[in-house]
């Protein structure tokens, strides 16, 4: 498999968010914990639902993180136009920094969902167009392989 300059681009850049993923997992396993493992902050006590949203943020990081580089493989074989896949390119792995980091912030303050509603848009907006753009770039695979020049005898 080859990836386009472009996959290539945006997926290096998005596996350089990996290691903030991995920190964030340190520190909340020192939350947890509260011993020396991972970076502990004090005397830091999260309710419940303070622990869940930042569970949630660390998971939604990490899963949205590898959905949004299997997305650059997949936009290259999307049949959507060169502006579209980088809308596309550029949605994915933003999604998972604004929606990962709103639910951390939210642990905080509500204020933070506007950023979450945000970051649902961009994924949606990653997952949409290049799903179109599959979809259409099989009806033209499609019709390569029904043309006379291709039919077997």
């Amino acid at each position: 498999m080859t990836l386009s300059r472009d996959a290539r681009l945006m997926s290096g850049i998005t596996l350089l968010i990996v290691p903030t993923i991995m920190y964030g997992g340190w520190t909340l396993l020192g939350i947890l914990t509260q011993s020396s493992a991972g970076y502990t902050i004090g005397t830091m006590r999260l309710s419940e639902i303070q622990w869940a949203l930042w569970r949630a943020g660390h998971a939604h990081a990490g899963v949205w993180t590898i959905l949004s580089v299997l997305l650059q493989i997949l936009l290259d074989s999307a049949r959507i136009s060169t502006a579209l896949a980088w809308l596309a390119r550029i949605c994915a792995p933003t999604s998972a920094v604004v929606f990962s980091g709103a639910l951390f912030g939210l642990a905080f303050s509500a204020s933070f969902s506007t950023l979450l509603y945000l970051g649902v848009v961009l994924m949606l907006i990653a997952l949409l167009t290049t799903g179109v753009g599959l979809l259409r770039g099989l009806s033209v695979s499609q019709e390569r392989s029904n043309s006379p020049r291709n039919v077997r005898t």
